[in-house]
């Protein structure tokens, strides 16, 4: 714009002197020579100090608005300040030159059921996963495991899709009997791979969310990238889980246990299998009546049972027994297998020393309870089950 303005100023004089022609040759001289000394004053200024002493009978023909000078005058043009860069974007462009990102990202939703103890693990999609293939391409699923805890009991795993970098597959995945206290100290591990026909499947990447981070009955989605972290070795902790129900029956003196259901439980046969039954046990001091079992649920990880067994027995002594249950995997003329097992009673912690506490507090009321089966638990001391 200052450019614009030093060109307007610059032609004003000249129409001035092309008017003034026509009056008389001493007006046309006398703008001659304003004309010269507007050439000589380099300085816009000094032209408007001059202006003024034009002769009235010359400046009544030339218009008020040409003889006003510019009311900026033109200055020297600088050169124009070059914008400084998008900070903000060049960070962008940092970002997604990550090499974190060339393993593609994962979309996922978790979402946990505190009334039902199920977490509900719904795998979306995937994003710009890395080739595994010749072909550019892979065979990709996701496998999710509860941390810590064995493989094949906490492990679930969604379909694979084949030929794909951008599988899409609206996945839900359900863990049962997951209790408040695993809730507060468990991670899920979420690993993406690829499938290979030879059986060789190729790890991709993962991502893994600590479930205290989760409010309870309210869904959080997640949209994470993947990331190269080394497979953990496979442990041994729990074996799979297990409902059970107690009640104290004042009016018939009665413990009553219920083993209604389990959940995820280890596969102990080559089939990928069990064939699981539970023994229930009261003691110390109760005889062969203590000792109960359910019925046994052919190749599953996941039996419903829903037995009740009663103990006859004063309510005062149940503060100086334990209940022992443990789940076995039965083998036709074999030693069945031990797959896991827990312990209630005041000598308990946790989740079954507070299952047994309530228990004794509200007499006449069923309450169940999700316990894990643990390999911990020495088989040989439940009443001598094996």
């Amino acid at each position: 714009m200052k450019t614009e303005r030093h060109v307007l100023a610059s032609k004003p004089p000249r129409a001035n002197a092309q008017q003034a022609a026509p009056t008389s040759a001493p007006a046309a001289n006398v703008e001659n020579k304003h004309s010269e000394r507007k050439e000589t004053v380099s300085p816009p200024a000094a032209e408007e100090k001059r202006q003024p002493v034009v002769p009235s009978s010359i400046s009544s023909h030339i218009p008020a608005t040409r003889i006003i000078p510019p009311v900026n005058p033109p200055v020297n043009n600088p050169t124009p300040p070059r914008p400084t860069p998008d900070r903000t974007e060049e960070e962008d462009n940092d970002y997604d030159s990550d090499d974190a990102t060339t393993l593609g990202s994962l979309e996922f939703s978790l979402l946990y059921e505190q009334e039902n103890h199920t977490l509900h693990c719904c795998i979306i999609k995937a994003k710009g996963l890395k080739p595994m293939d010749s072909n550019g391409l892979a065979d990709p699923y996701v496998k999710l495991h509860l941390l810590p805890g064995a493989s094949k009991s906490n492990k679930l795993r969604t379909k694979t899709l084949k030929n794909t970098l951008n599988p899409v597959w609206n996945e839900t995945l359900i863990y049962y009997g997951i209790t408040d206290d695993e809730m507060s100290r468990k991670t899920l591990r979420l690993s993406v791979s690829d499938e290979d026909k030879f059986g060789h499947n190729e790890f991709i990447g993962e991502t893994r969310v600590a479930l205290k981070k989760l409010t309870f009955n309210q869904k959080k989605n997640f949209n994470v990238c993947l990331e190269r972290v080394i497979p953990v070795s496979d442990d041994s902790e729990e074996r799979g889980r297990i409902l059970v129900s107690l009640m104290y029956n004042s009016q018939q003196s009665r413990l009553i246990v219920g083993v209604v259901r389990c959940a995820h439980l280890a596969a102990m046969d080559s089939n990928g299998y069990s064939d699981p039954f539970v023994k229930v046990c009261l003691r110390p001091d109760m005889g062969k009546k203590a000792k109960n079992k359910t019925q046994i649920k052919k190749k599953t990880l996941n039996p419903e049972f829903n037995e009740e067994f009663s103990y006859e027995i004063k309510h005062a002594e149940l503060a100086k027994k334990t209940l022992d249950i443990s789940v076995w995997d039965y083998d036709m003329g074999k030693s069945n297998d031990f797959i896991g097992g827990c312990q209630l009673g005041i000598q308990a912690k946790g989740e079954c020393l507070k299952h047994w506490y309530e228990c004794l507090k509200n007499k006449d009321k069923k309450i169940e309870c999700w316990h894990s089966t643990n390999m911990d638990v020495d088989p040989g001391a439940l009443c001598n089950n094996h």
